[in-house]
C-alpha cells in the first residue's frame, strides 16, 4: 500500500478507510490497485477495532439454496450474499457454527441431501471437516479437521477458543467426546468429555462467561467453567424450545410465550403465538434484540401446504416495553435455518 489518500501517510489513510461501512468495501475495491489491497488487508480489520467502528451482523444459513450464506446489517437493513460454502457434500446441516476472531466457521456436520433409491444421506452422515469465511478477503477456506467426526453438536466460543462437544458419528451412535480449536495456531486439542453421551440433539450457549451444553428433552445441563477444567451437571429446569442470548440472558421461546431464564426461576417476556404455525426457524440475540428468521409455516385444518419463509421478525428487549418489528427478508435464502450466529467485523 502506498498513498492511499494523497497528503497522508498510510498509517491515517488506512483508519480513515476504516470508518465506512462494511457494505461499501465492494465499492471501495474499485477506486484503485492500493485501495483494493488496503480493503483486503489484516490492517483494515485492525483499525476497525481501533476506532471503533467495527459492525455487529447476523450470518445465517438456510436449506435453500444449499450451502449459501448471508449477512445482515441490522443498522441498514440489508442483506449481503457470500461466496457458496465450496463443501463436496451437498446441502450440508447440522453443523456447529460460530465466529471469532473474525471469522466465521462451519465446522463438521453431514448432507440432508437422501439418496432416493438408498435413503442415505449422501453417503455422510457426519463429518469432522471444517471450514471458515474471512469476510475482509471475502472468501472461504479449509481449517484443521475437528479429531472427531460429529453432526447436531453442542458448539460455542469460550474465552476466544472453540468448543465442539457431543453429537453423534452417526444416525446411531452418540458421543461424549469434547475438543478445543484455537483459531490462531489452527489446531484442535482434546478436552474433558461431557459427563455422559445422550441419544438427543444437542446445543451449546455461552452465559456469565461458562459454557453450557444442552440436550433435548433434558432438564440438566452440563456446564464448563473453565477450559482446562471438567464439566459439571446442573439442573435448572429450563424451559424446552429455540434459545437466544442478549445481554447475557437467557431467552426460550416455548408454548407460544417468550421467557427469559434467570437461574432457575423464569419470567415471561412476550406473547409469541404467532410462530406457534412455524418451524425450522432460528432464534438468536445481537444487542437490545432477539431475530427469529426464515423457517417453514406449516399446514393447518384448512391448508395442507408447506410454505417457506424468508421472514425477519425482531423483538427489543432492552427497552422499557418489550416490541416486536419486522425486518427486510432475506433476499437469497428461504426455509428451515441450518446455521445461524453473530459476526464482529
Amino acid at each position: 500500500m502506498s498513498e492511499l489518500i494523497e497528503g497522508l501517510p498510510d498509517a491515517i489513510a488506512i483508519r480513515c478507510i476504516a470508518r465506512v461501512p462494511f457494505y461499501l468495501h465492494p465499492n471501495l475495491e474499485l477506486v484503485s490497485r492500493s485501495w483494493q489491497a488496503a480493503i483486503r488487508s489484516p490492517e483494515l480489520f485492525k483499525a476497525r477495532q481501533e476506532v471503533g467502528s467495527a459492525e455487529d451482523l447476523l450470518c445465517v444459513c438456510a436449506f435453500d439454496p444449499e450451502n449459501l450464506w448471508q449477512l445482515y446489517d441490522p443498522l441498514r437493513d440489508l442483506w449481503i450474499t457470500l461466496p457458496v460454502l465450496p463443501s463436496k457434500i451437498r446441502h450440508l446441516s447440522h453443523f456447529g457454527v460460530v465466529s471469532t476472531a473474525g471469522k466465521l466457521f462451519v465446522l463438521g456436520g453431514g448432507s440432508d441431501a437422501v439418496d432416493p433409491l438408498t435413503g442415505d444421506q449422501d453417503g455422510s452422515f457426519a463429518t469432522n471437516e471444517v471450514w471458515s469465511y474471512d469476510p475482509v478477503l471475502r472468501q472461504w477456506a479449509p481449517r484443521a479437521s475437528m479429531l472427531v467426526p460429529r453432526a447436531m453438536f453442542a458448539c460455542c466460543v469460550l474465552k476466544g477458543k472453540i468448543i465442539a462437544a457431543g453429537g453423534f458419528t452417526s444416525c446411531r451412535k452418540s458421543i461424549s467426546q469434547a475438543e478445543m480449536y484455537d483459531p490462531e495456531k489452527d489446531v484442535w486439542m482434546s478436552m474433558p468429555d461431557l459427563h455422559r453421551s445422550h441419544n438427543s440433539a444437542c446445543s451449546g450457549v455461552v452465559i456469565g462467561g461458562k459454557a453450557h451444553v444442552l440436550h433435548k428433552g433434558l432438564s440438566t445441563v452440563q456446564v464448563l467453567d473453565n477450559i482446562g477444567s471438567g464439566w459439571t451437571v446442573e439442573d435448572y429446569g429450563w424451559l424446552q424450545g429455540p434459545m437466544a442470548v442478549a445481554h447475557g440472558a437467557l431467552y426460550v421461546m416455548s408454548h407460544g410465550l417468550i421467557c427469559k431464564q434467570e437461574g432457575k426461576k423464569r419470567k415471561v417476556v412476550v406473547s409469541a403465538s404467532e410462530f406457534r404455525r412455524r418451524i425450522g426457524f432460528a432464534m438468536t440475540g445481537l444487542g437490545d434484540d432477539i431475530y427469529v428468521i426464515g423457517g417453514v409455516i406449516g399446514p393447518d385444518r384448512w391448508n395442507w401446504d408447506i410454505k417457506p419463509v424468508s421472514d425477519v421478525d425482531i423483538l427489543t428487549v432492552g427497552g422499557e416495553r418489550p416490541t416486536w418489528r419486522q425486518a427486510a427478508p432475506m433476499t437469497r435464502c428461504r426455509g428451515t435455518i441450518l446455521g445461524c450466529t453473530q459476526l464482529r467485523i
